[in-house]
């Protein structure tokens, strides 16, 4: 018996809109954000300036394992903190790796590392 294969023309017309998949990750980002306990917030931004300033690469399970910050109350809560670290200059993402959280059966991962203009300016 002969298999056929569907093919479709790459990238598939009208089903992928880039624009539409960044606004509503932007919208779930701003509305993770402002839900966010201050008190955790603040506490993430410490730990991820302290890991950037050691200059390792790092992840959020990372975080917790050194006990520097506790598990948020949703895991939302961590693109927000890494994002506005990244986006001041504090961090850069350098690839991904499996998860260290059992919770998510390792999954992949961004990886992060301080900027070297950070650790500079934090020496």
């Amino acid at each position: 018996m002969t298999q056929l294969q569907l093919q479709f023309p790459e990238p598939v017309q009208g089903t992928v809109d880039p624009a539409a998949g960044e606004r509503a990750k932007s919208a779930g980002m701003a509305r993770a954000a402002a839900n966010t306990p201050v008190e955790w917030a603040d506490a993430c931004a410490a730990a991820i300036e302290l890991m950037a300033r050691r200059g390792v690469v790092f992840q959020a399970a990372d975080l917790i394992a050194e006990g520097l910050v506790d598990e948020p109350d949703s895991p939302q809560r961590w693109g927000p903190a890494f994002l506005r670290a990244s986006a001041a200059g504090v961090i850069e993402a350098v690839g991904y790796a499996k998860s260290k959280r059992r919770t998510v059966h390792s999954s992949a991962c961004r990886t992060w590392q301080g900027t070297a203009d950070y650790r500079r300016a934090a020496a």
